[in-house]
């Protein structure tokens, strides 16, 4: 074997490209039916299942890592997730997994590696302010351990003289103390205890907030701790390039090559060749893992752990999933804030939502608008209807008391009539 190179033999199994859809739809929770009662316990195993939710601060429906959720499980009280998150013992903790994300504590533990290379891989103002101020990274960490889980703009007035504190420096234009609590954070000293109704960060001590059994653990050797996270991406992920295992935890080439060909040689990760995909590229998989036949029916944030890595979408679906969040809006395709259509095995649409929180409506208040709606190439005849029940669910979930949709897109007309009569037949 090569080191640094995936292994793979000269005669693997091939396989078509159906079946590595449905592999992946079912590693992701998909086969499974929605529960009709969701438990803190449902929403550990989505967690379980997924090894990594994204967090991110766009809210124009609400914060994503809401979403991929109530995508698995159907409607929710978000505060199983808060609770995960905010209350100990906790069973999410917030790290640069993927991007900014939620991991089971476990997990947490498995980045210590990154977290101790914070000097090299942090960016640029984060890593530098440990060198132009180390006094203030201690004056951050003596404050969080006397006072307790702050945000890093409380930090500012406390440890900045009453004069002289920046008004400026929020939002991208960081304060020092700001750069002080991101660098603390990446080098795993701080962590957090929770987000305020601002979604701003509460900063406290990384032994405070994870669970004491966890806190205890020896920390793993750095190659053990990548194979692992290796192993759970490939749960994760049912069938899987490299590059798309690499970046589920967003692990170097090299680390991820490394891991992969030992994973294939100890026999925990198979190679297949997956028909109509690059040949030059092997996929993996778990051996023995399934590939059920698939009737899901879930909208899905843009940071869904199955629509995350484009070029695997591309491979599993055929549909381009771009973010236009800064795209210029006379540019942009199909919309701000777009949610890929799941229904059955298939992405078959598209739309652009907004939770409008205080539009009127007849029943209440708040509508779900979906400002533009675009059918996938072969889309089936149901799409329309099925997009409309999933809406009407969505609002509901959202509290918002309609859906409203408008012309833009080639769906817009079919969408409209279909979510007229969801509503009607939903007795609103």
């Amino acid at each position: 074997m090569t080191p640094g190179r995936p292994a793979v033999p000269p005669a693997v199994e091939e396989i078509t490209a159906r079946q590595a859809r449905r592999a992946a739809l079912a590693a992701q929770g998909f086969s499974r039916r929605r529960p009709a009662t969701v438990t803190a316990a449902g929403v550990s195993r989505v967690l379980d299942r997924l090894g990594v939710v994204q967090i991110d601060s766009v809210n124009v429906l609400c914060r994503s890592h809401y979403l991929p959720f109530f995508s698995r499980l159907g409607p929710y009280s978000t505060d199983l997730v808060d609770r995960a998150a905010n209350h100990g013992p906790r069973r999410l903790v917030e790290y640069w997994a993927h991007e900014a994300s939620y991991v089971a504590p476990a997990t947490h533990r498995l980045l210590r590696w990154r977290m101790d290379r914070v000097a090299d891989d942090a960016w640029g103002s984060v890593r530098s302010i440990a060198t132009e101020r180390p006094d203030l990274l201690e004056a951050v960490v003596e404050h969080v351990a006397v006072h307790g889980p702050t945000t890093a703009r409380r930090l500012e007035a406390a440890l900045t003289p009453q004069g002289t504190r920046p008004t400026e420096h929020w939002g991208w234009n960081w304060s020092d103390v700001k750069r002080a609590c991101e660098h603390l954070f990446f080098a795993g000293r701080l962590s957090a205890a929770g987000r305020t109704r601002q979604f701003e960060r509460l900063y406290d001590l990384t032994e405070r907030v994870l669970p004491a059994a966890v806190a205890a653990l020896p920390v793993p050797d750095p190659a053990d701790a990548v194979r692992e996270l290796v192993r759970i991406a490939a749960r994760a992920t049912g069938v899987a390039t490299e590059p798309s295992l690499r970046d589920y935890f967003r692990l170097s080439p090299q680390r991820s090559r490394t891991a992969v060909a030992e994973l294939v040689e100890a026999g925990e990760l198979e190679p297949v060749r997956v028909r109509g995909w690059a040949a030059h590229r092997p996929a993996y998989r778990v051996p023995g893992t399934p590939a059920p036949r698939v009737r899901a029916r879930a909208l899905l944030t843009p940071f869904d752990p199955l629509v995350w890595h484009r070029e695997r979408t591309r491979e599993l679906f055929g549909v381009e999933v771009r973010l236009e969040f800064y795209v210029p809006r006379e540019r942009r395709v199909h919309g701000y804030y777009v949610l890929p259509f799941l229904l059955g095995e298939d992405v078959v649409a598209r739309v652009d939502l907004k939770a409008d929180r205080t539009a009127p409506a007849p029943d209440g208040t708040g509508l779900l608008r979906v400002e533009a709606s675009w059918a996938e190439p072969g889309a089936p005849a149901e799409t329309a209807a099925e997009l409309a029940e999933e809406l009407h669910d969505l609002a509901g979930w959202l509290g918002l008391a309609g859906v409203v949709v408008a012309e833009r897109g080639d769906l817009a007309p079919a969408l409209s009539r279909a979510v007229a009569g969801a509503f009607r037949r939903s007795g609103h």
